[in-house]
């Protein structure tokens, strides 16, 4: 199957073609009310602070943050400008390979190492997405694409640099929670050895009629946390009170979302939150997330600690890497395979 790359330079589209057009674009993408909204702002610098007053501050911030929204913005967080830009240009670089350097990379598994492709699931999508797309497990074995050259160790530099910002996240959702910082990563191995790190990596082409297409249909994220940045180019919206907000990131800034998996783990209290990626005509989007997880043979299931006052399970548990196969074999929609989990209260 044609990269969507390489559909739109090789052939001059101006039109989508009928394979790409989603049919309730109208009804949903358009009509449903798109706002601009101040999302919450966390400034890492303070969660790590050594003054207990400004770091217990922003862990009320954070709590709130997950509670109400599950998504928010993180500045100061001390990864360097320069690796950000770098690594944004070499994934471009990647994106930019010809067809037959990427051609190796085309796996069909869902663990394979290093996977590119197009679409989400083109076996069972309806419609395909506007959107290609680079898959690495970079966690607990790192892997790293032959090219760009430069790409390898920019890349391992980068995801341990996410890697520890999500450890330092969740000991301050822990303690939002009322347990214990280490809970959470203790619980979930996150800061072992043998944690999951997922390297997601998006190019959303110009689109010559981006109100017919979609990047990514309405969806919630595998994981705990997913980190996520951008080259510039907005198109990210996060459903928030029954509406989309069009997220514009401040500059250096990091957005993190919160997963299925936290939504389990804390027994429904912070809920993944559900979001989309629009397409523009103007220019291509590069979005690189990493999402954070436990060990693949994890079982996460509700905290035991957080089913108090005749709050009863929620939802069943279940193996990471089921969840994940689970999510692979279905098209993208929604919290749908959230909702094979929940238990009836």
């Amino acid at each position: 199957m044609y990269s969507v790359k390489e559909l739109v330079e090789s052939v001059g589209l101006t039109s989508v073609p009928s394979s790409y057009i989603f049919r309730d674009t109208k009804s949903d993408v358009h009509c449903m009310h798109v706002q601009s909204e101040t999302v919450p702002i966390i400034d890492f610098s303070l969660l790590t602070s050594h003054d207990p007053d400004q770091r217990s501050e922003t862990i009320t911030r954070l709590g709130n943050a997950c509670l109400e929204w599950g998504f928010f913005m993180v500045i100061n967080h001390g990864v360097p400008e320069m690796l950000r830009d770098e690594m944004i240009r070499e994934t471009e670089g990647f994106f930019d390979l010809r067809e037959e350097d990427k051609r190796q990379y085309a796996g069909k598994k869902l663990f394979d190492p290093i996977r590119c492709g197009t679409s989400f699931n083109s076996n069972v999508d309806k419609t395909l997405l506007w959107r290609d797309y680079l898959k690495i497990h970079v966690h607990p074995h790192f892997n790293a694409p032959d090219k760009p050259s430069g790409f390898s160790k920019v890349l391992r530099e980068y995801c341990q640099k996410t890697r520890d910002i999500a450890g330092e996240l969740l000991k301050g959702i822990s303690e939002s929670l009322g347990l214990e910082a280490s809970y959470i990563n203790e619980k979930m191995r996150v800061g072992s050895s043998e944690s999951h790190q997922l390297l997601v990596a998006n190019m959303y082409p110009p689109c010559p009629q981006p109100e017919l297409a979609m990047g990514l249909p309405p969806h919630s994220d595998h994981g705990l946390l997913t980190i996520l940045m951008q080259n510039g180019i907005d198109g990210l919206q996060v459903m928030h009170e029954g509406n989309w907000v069009s997220i514009n990131p401040l500059p250096n800034s990091f957005l993190v979302n919160t997963g299925d998996h936290m939504e389990i783990l804390t027994n429904g209290k912070y809920k993944s939150v559900v979001h989309r990626a629009v397409v523009n005509s103007k220019a291509p989007r590069v979005s690189i997330g990493t999402a954070h997880g436990p060990p693949l043979d994890t079982v996460v299931s509700p905290a035991p600690e957080l089913m108090t006052d005749g709050v009863g399970q929620a939802y069943l548990g279940i193996k990471y890497k089921n969840y994940l196969e689970l999510q692979q074999s279905k098209t993208l929609s929604g919290k749908s395979c959230l909702d094979h989990l929940r238990l009836s209260t």
